[in-house]
């Protein structure tokens, strides 16, 4: 890690944050990218879709986990698991496990101004659905931030990290990829856009207590598609925007 590189930040083989400039597209992970992972939001969902796969499998609650992180990891998300191995109807499904309380998260008036202020199209491109999009963007104060989500849905059901997905979304879109970054916190999700020409940037938490998650979500940081790792993506944005507002 490059010493001067502030806290949490890594600024691999890249010289400094002017690589940026030039970026005219702002690419966005949803769940523990936008919002910080230590909120603890996705383990609503990862309760409500243990629950869907024990009552429709007629599981046990381990059983129903087991299956369902075994289908994530495999197949992208459990939704995909379940359509090909079940038939399971993605509408109901994406009701089901999405109708959570999204209090926890808290306005975040830092993130917003900094996404502001970079220069470009910003969007959000996540494996889960638009409303569940749309409400955390609410709750974060940045809905008007962003040019367009680009769900689930609009990917066919084919989640990250398929390479037919990224380029769904490059064409529904018009990103062109030379000229993008993006931002996720799952390192293998970055490996299609790193090769297509993306920068690429890793949110990933540090020093924090545990919340849900399986240790593979946190590997891959020291992946060369990774070009930059930060565990403060408010703090991040907001040093690219000074960089490329200095010129």
């Amino acid at each position: 890690m490059n010493p001067a590189a502030p806290p949490g930040e890594d600024r691999r083989d890249t010289p400094d944050l002017r690589i940026f400039r030039g970026v005219e597209a702002w690419v966005f992970d949803l769940d523990n990218t936008l919002y910080p992972r230590e909120t603890n939001l996705f383990a609503q969902v990862d309760t409500r879709i243990r629950d869907y796969v024990a009552r429709l499998l007629s599981l046990s609650p381990d059983e129903a986990q087991a299956l369902q992180k075994g289908y994530y990891r495999a197949y992208g998300t459990t939704l995909r698991g379940l359509m090909i191995e079940h038939q399971v109807d993605a509408d109901e499904f994406l009701s089901y496990v999405h109708d959570i309380d999204h209090s926890p998260i808290s306005p975040d008036p830092v993130l917003a101004d900094a996404i502001e202020r970079l220069p470009g199209k910003k969007f959000i491109f996540t494996n889960g659905s638009r409303r569940h999009a749309e409400k955390i963007a609410e709750r974060l104060g940045v809905t008007r931030q962003f040019e367009d989500i680009f769900d689930i849905v609009a990917a066919d059901l084919l989640p990250k990290p398929s390479r037919e997905t990224y380029d769904r979304f490059l064409a529904r879109t018009g990103v062109a990829p030379a000229r993008a970054a993006m931002f996720e916190d799952l390192s293998r999700n970055l490996e299609v856009p790193h090769a297509l020409g993306m920068l690429t940037v890793l949110v990933v938490p540090r020093g924090l207590a545990p919340v849900v998650h399986d240790a593979w979500e946190l590997e891959g940081e020291n992946a060369p598609h990774v070009d930059f790792v930060t565990d403060r993506l408010a703090g991040f944005v907001g040093r690219v925007a000074d960089t490329l507002e200095a010129g």
